[in-house]
């Protein structure tokens, strides 16, 4: 084909290939993805935002939330920490990131409090607290252990606002 038959607003002509905008704007998300996720795929990060668009879509047309919060949060740490999760329903922590066994709590947009509690018996080095937000805009911060004390009692309880990246 000859250049003149495409039309110039959905793309253009470089040395004999017409390449498209929506290909460069593909290729754009997806390095803003590399940026964002360095430590996940690009087809794993578009996955979870697919979920995450699903649910929002979902609240939208019922008002009524998916009960997934969990399962969001840790794939969240997943994409953003690189953590390699444990089997469902591993008994201690939800995973590991190098040689630490990490624990993830999901702070819903359900929740009045932005607050979490964690067992202190649990095997974990590292604790992910991920919080979700009326918008759907999700933020996390990593604490180490030994930054929750040692107090009484079965939990440990962290404050969002607290708790230092």
């Amino acid at each position: 084909m000859r250049e003149e038959t495409f039309d110039p607003t959905s793309g253009f002509w470089d040395d004999g290939d017409w390449i498209s905008w929506d290909f460069i704007n593909e290729l754009r998300e997806d390095y803003e993805i590399r940026e964002a996720f360095p430590q996940s795929t690009v087809a794993v990060v578009r996955t979870f935002e697919a979920l995450v668009n699903a649910a929002a879509e979902y609240h939208s047309l019922t008002g009524r939330y998916l009960q997934i919060w969990g399962e969001l949060g840790e794939f969240y740490a997943e994409i953003k920490y690189g953590i390699k999760r444990h089997r469902p329903h591993a008994p201690g922590s939800d995973g590991r990131l190098g040689n630490d066994f990490v624990e993830v709590k999901t702070i819903s947009p359900e929740k009045s409090e932005t607050e979490v509690l964690v067992k202190r018996a649990g095997n974990f080095n590292k604790l992910v607290v991920v919080r979700i937000g009326k918008d759907w805009a999700f933020d996390a911060k990593m604490i180490d252990r030994r930054k929750l004390g040692k107090g009484s009692g079965k939990l440990a309880r962290v404050k969002w606002d607290d708790a230092n990246s």
